[in-house]
């Protein structure tokens, strides 16, 4: 709650008035004090500027790869917001112990292609909910240069998330 009114700029006294409440109440549900009714929350997110989402949760299974390495695929691709899927990231050190600090340019399709490969090849799931976008994905999937066996256990969720023509 709170993420969505800073990002709309708005103080809890703004919010408060926009939504129909009191600050204290607002205080109180982005303090984890009070947990806001599913009414009460899609209130003060539309007084945000945002609306309540309802979508898939991603889920991850273990798939065996070659030398007995298990990796974690989701079992549907992950879809970010435009701001987060081309945003400038540095990578942490799990995924990039060789140029720590880098920043890459997500809009940059190179950039992007390295960042999908380290997380491809290194990442946790959050690492994949985190930077991985299917749509952007898929595009530079036959771009990507991956081991034989990774792009073995995605490949199936690619196909799957691709229309037939």
């Amino acid at each position: 709650m709170g993420e969505a009114r800073h990002q709309a700029g708005l103080t809890q006294d703004q919010l408060a008035q926009q939504a129909h409440t009191s600050r204290t109440a607002v205080s109180a549900y982005e303090n984890g004090r009070k947990k806001p009714t599913l009414d009460t929350a899609e209130r003060l997110l539309n007084a945000s500027g945002f609306e309540l989402d309802m979508r898939p949760r991603i889920t991850f299974h273990p798939v065996p790869g070659t030398r007995g390495r298990i990796y974690q695929v989701p079992d549907q691709l992950p879809s970010l917001p435009p701001r987060r899927a081309l945003a400038t990231v540095a990578l942490p050190l799990s995924l990039n112990w060789s140029q720590p600090g880098r920043k890459y340019r997500l809009r940059d399709r190179s950039d992007r292609a390295r960042v999908y490969e380290a997380v491809l090849r290194e990442g946790a799931e959050t690492d994949v909910l985190t930077y991985i976008d299917g749509a952007l994905l898929i595009d530079l999937w036959q771009e990507l240069v991956l081991p034989r066996d990774i792009r073995a256990v995605w490949e199936p969720l690619i196909a799957d998330s691709v229309p037939a023509q």
